[in-house]
């Protein structure tokens, strides 16, 4: 006869699979030390990876595109520091 089935909420199956993800311990290991079936914690945890390749594509234009401003922003700073020395210059002449 078949156990009755039991139900985790959202929160214990993204704590399961950080567990995975983090410590790096086999699925197995974390699934008994956890008292859950072997198979139940390798879908929660494919699925997780799964969603996380769209997370990853996601992160790596934005990691992209702070690059570019970075960048950007390097440029802008660097060339109102030139534009500050040059105003520095002109005082000096200027004062004397």
């Amino acid at each position: 006869m078949a156990g009755k089935r039991r139900k985790f909420d959202a929160e214990f199956r993204e704590g399961a699979v950080r567990i995975v993800a983090e410590t790096g311990k086999p699925i197995a290991q974390v699934a008994e030390d956890l008292g859950i079936n072997e198979t139940t914690l390798a879908s929660w945890v494919s699925r997780a990876r799964r969603a996380g390749g769209a997370t990853a594509m996601g992160e790596s234009e934005e990691l992209a595109r702070l690059r570019r401003e970075n960048a950007q922003l390097k440029k802008d700073n660097k060339e109102l520091a030139m534009e500050r020395d040059v105003l520095k210059r002109c005082m000096v002449l200027w004062v004397k």
